[in-house]
């Protein structure tokens, strides 16, 4: 591939985990092959890959626009990759009465109910090891 399509995996397997990643490689086909690269390179090698800001403070910001934007189906795996990035429970809390506050209680409301979810699916499977 290319430099920034590599930062990008590696950083994409850093946050969401080698076991994430090796599935969604495998569902990988022609048709969305495309789509793959360019969030490898442009979301992972580019935005996650730069050292502005710490991962815990990109994990907080995923998180809220995430649940300001209403893009709930992608917050089970930002929360699951919060035990890679460093952000605890209390942050995730913490970015989510901003979203509250600032985009509305409804959206928080649902971001915190699957937070809690993932957060007890996560210590079901750590106490299962």
């Amino acid at each position: 591939m290319n430099e920034r399509y590599d930062r990008g995996m590696q950083i994409r397997r850093r946050v969401l985990g080698d076991a994430h990643v090796d599935r969604a490689e495998a569902n990988r086909d022609p048709l969305d092959t495309p789509f793959q690269e360019l969030i490898t390179e442009s979301a992972w090698g580019t935005v996650w890959a730069s050292d502005a800001i710490s991962l815990r403070e990109r994990s907080m910001l995923t998180l809220a626009l995430l649940a300001a934007t209403g893009n709930f189906d992608e917050i089970p795996m930002h929360v699951r990759a919060t035990a890679r990035t460093g952000a605890t429970p209390h942050d995730v809390m913490e970015a989510f009465q901003h979203v509250a506050i600032y985009a509305g209680v409804p959206r928080a409301n649902h971001a915190i109910k699957l937070a809690k979810r993932t957060f007890a699916e996560m210590d079901e499977e750590e106490g299962h090891d």
